[in-house]
């Protein structure tokens, strides 16, 4: 779903823009509640897992495809202010690097791809375990559900942008119903992913997965025929073996995926590719700014081998992204270490 330039006007394209830079703001202040010891290094790892797995296109319908937006796999692993930052990292390398989604278009694809989709998963995911049995499965379940219902809604979102500031005099109900209908199906894979995944992490390191903590209920004992709160036992801490363990596997997959699995992604547009083709949205699409640069297009200039070129191309994708990104939750986590010393330096000692 990545808008390039030329689908929405220069002025809705710089108010998105602005409540995009006004949204990474407040999250750059929200991450550093949300990133500690455990999510900090895992936030640069999602958002070079998302980067890859959008590299593969799955079918949806007849010459249609979708791929992963992940803003309710990020929300979910590492907490929304931080996964709003995730795919916001992706989607500023997919423009600069990559040529996909235009730089013009950059605020309406944050604001339509990051924001709403993480915003609205989100909420529905904390919805849905608040009143689902406290037990991992009740996680995975509301992880599918928030997956599913974030892709049309960013659907919808891109829809009503589109109603304010479209190019293209187009029929709007039309768009609507091709818009929500198609991505709908593509909803249904972003819910497997999003599921199976967080689903596997669960499996190994519940405490990784911020949408998961503070879900396991307390032991109850029968005394005198009632029911009481056992006397809560100490949690189990982690080695940070395991923690590198999770990390090396997490990142060993998008490499993998990026650069090898890629190859066998579906070669159909996607579904806003193929619904402006047929409602004509794409009449006054302008060619990217970066169009010729070396990785445009998802391929190593000068290599002629397309699964050489698309594989190397992956490649170095997934390691900028997930430079860039550990880099900026580093910062946010040293901001944050750096703001707690400091509060905590300057109480007075008590006087006795």
């Amino acid at each position: 779903m990545h808008v390039p330039d030329g689908f929405i006007n220069l002025p809705v394209s710089a108010a998105t823009g602005a409540v995009a830079a006004a949204a990474v703001a407040v999250s750059l202040r929200g991450a550093r509640r949300e990133l500690d010891e455990r999510t900090a290094p895992l936030a640069g790892l999602v958002a070079a897992f998302i980067f890859a797995v959008q590299m593969l296109n799955f079918p949806v319908a007849a010459g249609t495809s979708g791929h992963l937006l992940g803003g309710a796999l990020a929300a979910i692993l590492v907490g929304p202010y931080t996964g709003v930052l995730c795919v916001s990292v992706v989607l500023l390398m997919q423009s600069i690097l990559f040529a996909d989604g235009g730089l013009t278009a950059l605020g309406v694809n944050i604001t339509d791809m990051a924001v709403v989709t993480t915003a609205v998963a989100y909420v529905l995911f904390r919805a849905l375990v608040t009143v689902l049995p406290r037990t991992r499965r009740s996680v995975t379940v509301a992880s599918f559900a928030a997956a599913l219902v974030s892709v049309p809604a960013a659907a919808l979102a891109f829809t009503g942008l589109y109603a304010i500031g479209g190019t293209s005099d187009v029929p709007l109900g039309k768009t609507l119903t091709a818009m929500v209908g198609v991505h709908l199906l593509i909803g249904i894979g972003e819910a497997a992913i999003t599921a199976l995944t967080v689903g596997a992490v669960i499996a190994v390191r519940p405490d990784l997965v911020y949408g998961a903590r503070g879900l396991t209920a307390p032991l109850k004992l029968r005394v005198g025929g009632e029911l009481v709160d056992a006397a809560p036992t100490a949690p189990e801490v982690p080695s940070p073996r395991s923690s590198r363990t999770v990390w090396a596997a997490g990142l060993v997959t998008a490499l993998v995926l990026a650069g090898f699995v890629s190859f066998y992604a579906s070669a159909d547009p996607d579904g806003l590719e193929k619904v402006a083709a047929d409602q004509g949205i794409d009449k006054k699409t302008e060619e990217h700014h970066t169009a010729d640069s070396p990785l445009a297009d998802y391929g190593v200039k000068d290599i002629s081998d397309a699964r050489i070129s698309g594989g190397l191309a992956g490649v170095i994708g997934v390691g900028v992204t997930i430079a860039v990104g550990s880099g900026v939750f580093w910062a946010v986590r040293r901001r944050r270490t750096a703001t707690v010393d400091g509060g905590a330096a300057s109480v007075p000692p008590e006087t006795v």
